[in-house]
C-alpha cells in the first residue's frame, strides 16, 4: 500500500466495559474525543457494538502518523482471537487498567 503525506496522529485503540468481558477495537484521529463519544453512546441508547456492550474503557493504545498504517493495524488486530488481543494489551498494560485518565 503506497503511503501519501501527511502529519497528523491517528490511533487504534482497545476499549472495554467495566467487567472486561468484551473488547472493542477502533481507530481514531483524536483519542480523546473519540473515548468522550464512547461514553456519551452508552447514555444515549444507540445501537452500536459500544453502546450495546458498554464499552468505554480503554486498555490499549497505538499511535501512528500515517492513517493508512492505523487502519491496517485496525483491519489486523480485528482479527485475532480474544486471547491474543489480551497479550498484546499486557506489553503496555500488564494488569489491565483502564487508561483512560491519559486522556481525559
Amino acid at each position: 500500500m503506497e503511503l501519501s503525506e501527511g502529519y497528523h496522529t491517528y490511533y487504534i485503540y482497545i476499549i472495554t466495559n467495566k467487567f472486561k468481558t468484551v473488547l472493542y477495537t477502533g481507530v481514531t484521529n483524536n483519542l480523546r474525543v473519540r473515548l468522550i463519544q464512547h461514553k456519551e453512546n452508552i447514555t444515549a441508547q444507540n445501537k452500536s457494538f459500544a453502546s450495546k456492550y458498554n464499552v468505554e474503557f480503554l486498555l490499549y493504545y497505538e499511535k501512528f502518523t500515517w492513517i493508512q498504517e492505523a487502519i491496517m493495524r485496525e483491519k489486523e488486530i480485528k482479527g485475532w482471537v480474544r486471547d491474543k488481543k489480551i497479550e498484546l494489551i499486557k506489553t503496555i498494560n500488564p494488569d489491565l487498567d483502564f487508561l483512560n485518565y491519559l486522556f481525559l
